[in-house]
């Protein structure tokens, strides 16, 4: 891998993936890093991992904050990882008085089979 990939991932491990900032840091265009991502399979490897390593790291700060009691911070896991569990939030949207504004009906479409 040629040294101006190198050091974008470099960059990229160092802003937690953020493409404008790493390729400000290198000198190149945040084009050259999309076009290499097309055309390089190994460099588009590397920086997917990279993302999984910024995942990771911002889970590892939800879970601190839920461990120092952050409410909110615990309300969105549940919401997001608890979903199975029941805890998803719903709208119902209905008139002043409490009457159905609108229903949706879906339709098989018998010519699809």
């Amino acid at each position: 891998m040629e040294e101006k990939k190198i050091a974008m991932l470099n960059a990229l491990e160092k802003s937690l993936g953020v493409v404008t900032t790493a390729a400000k840091n290198v000198g190149i265009h945040r084009q050259t890093h999309y076009d290499w991502m097309n055309k390089d399979k190994e460099y588009k490897k590397a920086v997917q991992e990279l993302n999984e390593v910024a995942l990771d790291f911002a889970e590892s700060q939800l879970h601190k904050q839920m461990k120092d009691g952050n409410t909110s911070a615990t309300i969105f896991y549940l919401k997001t990882k608890g979903k199975k569990r029941g805890y998803i939030e719903r709208q119902e949207i209905r008139g002043a008085e409490g009457e159905k504004l609108f229903q949706i009906e879906i339709l098989k479409n018998e010519d699809s089979e």
